[in-house]
């Protein structure tokens, strides 16, 4: 039971929050390290050093708020730069949506699942991508020592055809372009190119950053890295042509995880939720909310991990959904709700 709560949380100890730094990454000081800062300035300025420094300090302070005051302030600053978009530096893209002006915000239209067909799906299969094609899915597991590529039967969740990857690595997303299979890693900034018939490696690229979700849109590799952003790749060089940043009712949208190009769109799952995302690629707006609660038991969902797997079936119009450790995958509609 211990080594199955290992793999089920090993994400989720890892993948935090990156706002919520420890006192290492700020450079805060500890209560003690203040504590002897504070005795040695006693011990070399006196009691009227000390004095002549809280009156200065006080006149600094002061001076600062007026400048702060004249200025705008930081929310005056926000508020000014609405509407247009922040260059990021990422291998010299600039393209990156901003957030939107309040009263402009598109309210996404609210879908949920219905589903159609139940199948088995291996519960040992930690499920980082899913793809269709030719009638059969095609899936990468993740965990260090566990990562894999696989095709797999739909109908029994039979395992035709897999790949083990080195145990150092961590797999995530999958995506096919042309007869070549795409995958990336989590932490580890590679990217691997396997034949799809023979699952034979055919290149690597490499890369910063994270690896979370990848799918083909006919033009690109998309890839999210947990952010709120979404990054458009050469399929040949693996550099980035360009960078959208996702928003939702006008603010960021963060934790985009695992990927599928469908007619024009980019669905995500949102890491942690029963969440799917339809997002606009040109603007980064979310046009459309999926709820896909409920799939699984109580009881099952107590040995399973998160929602991770989203494939289209275009002669089905359809989609296949899974997760990390789930026993089944699920083929769904989408109706309003």
């Amino acid at each position: 039971m211990a080594a199955r709560k290992k793999r089920v949380d090993s994400k989720k100890d890892t993948k935090r929050d990156p706002k919520k730094s420890d006192v290492r990454s700020t450079g805060a000081e500890s209560p003690r390290a203040k504590a002897a800062s504070r005795g040695a300035s006693r011990s070399t300025n006196g009691g009227g050093g000390a004095k002549w420094l809280y009156g200065g300090a006080l006149v600094l302070f002061g001076v600062i708020a007026a400048v702060v005051v004249a200025q705008g302030g930081p929310a005056r600053r926000e508020r000014s730069t609405e509407g247009t978009a922040s260059p990021v530096t990422n291998d010299d893209t600039t393209e990156v949506t901003p957030v939107a002006p309040r009263g402009s915000v598109e309210i996404p239209e609210a879908l949920r699942v219905r589903v159609v067909e139940r199948r088995p799906h291996d519960t040992d299969a930690f499920t980082q991508g899913l793809l269709w094609h030719e009638g059969e899915l095609y899936e990468s597991t993740g965990l260090e020592g566990e990562s894999t590529v696989r095709r797999v039967d739909l109908g029994t969740g039979e395992v035709r055809q897999r790949i083990d990857l080195d145990e150092r690595y961590f797999a995530e997303g999958l995506a096919l372009v042309g007869d070549r299979l795409f995958q990336i890693t989590w932490q580890d900034g590679k990217a691997f190119v396997y034949d799809r018939r023979s699952f034979e490696k055919v290149a690597e690229h490499s890369y910063e950053g994270e690896g979370w979700g990848l799918c083909w849109n006919g033009t690109d590799l998309v890839m999210s890295d947990g952010s709120d952003r979404l990054f458009f790749r050469d399929p040949e060089t693996f550099a980035i042509r360009r960078t959208v940043r996702v928003t939702k009712v006008g603010r960021p949208l963060r934790y985009l995880n695992e990927l599928e190009c469908v007619d024009g769109k980019v669905w995500a799952n949102v890491w942690q939720r029963d969440e799917i995302v339809r997002i606009d690629p040109a603007t980064g707006v979310v046009e459309a909310t999926v709820d896909a609660s409920g799939l699984l038991t109580p009881q099952e969902r107590r040995r399973t991990d998160v929602l991770n797997g989203i494939a289209w079936i275009p002669e089905r119009r359809r989609f296949v959904i899974t997760g990390k450790l789930w026993p089944w995958t699920f083929e769904v509609e989408l109706e309003p709700r």
